[in-house]
């Protein structure tokens, strides 16, 4: 077999980040691959880690999977960036660190709630949808231990509609406590912020303050934490689906055609680094009278286009309710203020559904 940079790139997808399921390739750990005309092969990784053990963990793997490939003492290049907080190996163990338990270490799962386009519901559902987890059944039949992290950052809605306010507790200087309410776990720059302070930032100052709600909050050890992803597909999305281990994601939209193609587009960034969809969820599918017959205000059998054309699973059509609207209004999701109602019963299902598909990753 020919070597070249294609093959190369295919072999090194196949190495795994010690501790996690994600590649090397969609982590964004690979800067460059290079192929000489008599066969060999140098390659240089990036990577950001206090753990002497991982980047000659990589070396080895990597060095395996070159060599199989039929690459003669191929030159492998790892540059070692040492996280702030960290001690850099060999330095005393009095040097100032995190605590071991700030950040996503001891998160299970992370699943991104994602939609192409503003205005879809995207933060109401991703509210529902972790107040759903938080009710259904884990390990040894105790609740799961849920968290929600509020990265829309421009407009961040959660704590209005999950019912939290106030500022979170620091400890050890820099690692904040996360809220909670309805057992769900809660950060978000509306919590950092003065209610009616405009967030004009630029690219940099969010992807810090997404950073930092990755590293230095104590989120503990929890089985799913939900990502509320901004609208679009810019360099906080596409930062967030490459260097968080994600699960997977799903993708919200409204029925029609506008929504449709947007999402379609928004998706197209999670395969580029391989996250898998886990389904899509339609939200404000019909509107239901008390005699059961719907409208279709929005068109209708948007979310299944979607769905049918990324090759996943329609989770869930979420009607146009009332409830949902107040729930969110009042800090009081529809899940708990409403949880016999058809749009609870809906998030619920959805809930099930993806616990179903993590399952089946783990």
């Amino acid at each position: 077999m020919a070597l070249d940079k294609d093959s190369v790139q295919k072999a090194l997808a196949q190495v795994r980040y010690p501790g996690f399921s994600r590649d090397i390739v969609s982590f964004g750990l690979v800067k460059g691959v290079e192929v000489t005309a008599d066969g060999k092969v140098a390659v240089g990784l990036a990577v950001t880690t206090a753990d002497p053990a991982i980047p000659k963990k990589l070396y080895a793997d990597i060095e395996a999977a070159l060599v199989a490939l039929g690459a003669r003492q191929p030159e492998i290049a790892i540059t070692v960036t040492v996280p702030k907080g960290s001690p850099a190996p060999g330095a005393p163990t009095g040097a100032a660190k995190l605590p071991a338990n700030a950040g996503v270490g001891q998160v299970k799962h992370i699943v991104a709630v994602a939609s192409g386009k503003g205005g879809v519901g995207k933060s109401t559902f991703a509210v529902n949808l972790a107040c759903a987890l938080a009710r259904a059944p884990g390990a040894a039949g105790r609740p799961l231990r849920v968290g929600l992290m509020d990265c829309d950052i421009y407009g961040p809605s959660v704590p209005l509609m999950i019912g939290v306010a106030g500022r979170p507790q620091i400890e050890d200087e820099e690692v904040l406590l996360p809220l909670e309410n309805f057992g769900v776990k809660v950060i978000s720059m509306g919590l950092l912020i003065d209610e009616n302070a405009p967030v004009v930032w630029r690219g940099p100052m969010i992807m810090k303050t997404i950073s930092q709600f990755a590293t230095n909050v104590r989120w503990g050890e929890l089985d799913i934490l939900l990502i509320d992803l901004p609208p679009g597909t810019g360099d906080a999305q596409l930062s967030i689906a490459q260097s968080m281990a994600l699960s997977g994601a799903v993708i919200v939209t409204t029925p029609q055609t506008a929504a449709v193609s947007v999402a379609l587009r928004g998706a197209a960034m999670f395969a580029k680094v391989s996250v898998p969809i886990l389904g899509v969820a339609e939200n404000m599918s019909f509107l239901e009278d008390a005699e059961g017959r719907r409208q279709y205000l929005f068109g209708q059998g948007g979310g299944l286009k979607v769905a049918t054309a990324l090759g996943t699973e329609l989770l869930g059509e979420v009607p146009l309710d009332q409830a949902v609207r107040q729930g969110g209004d009042h800090g009081i999701p529809v899940v708990i203020s409403h949880p016999d109602s058809n749009a609870a019963r809906v998030f619920k299902s959805v809930a099930l559904t993806v616990l179903r598909k993590l399952a089946t990753k783990a």
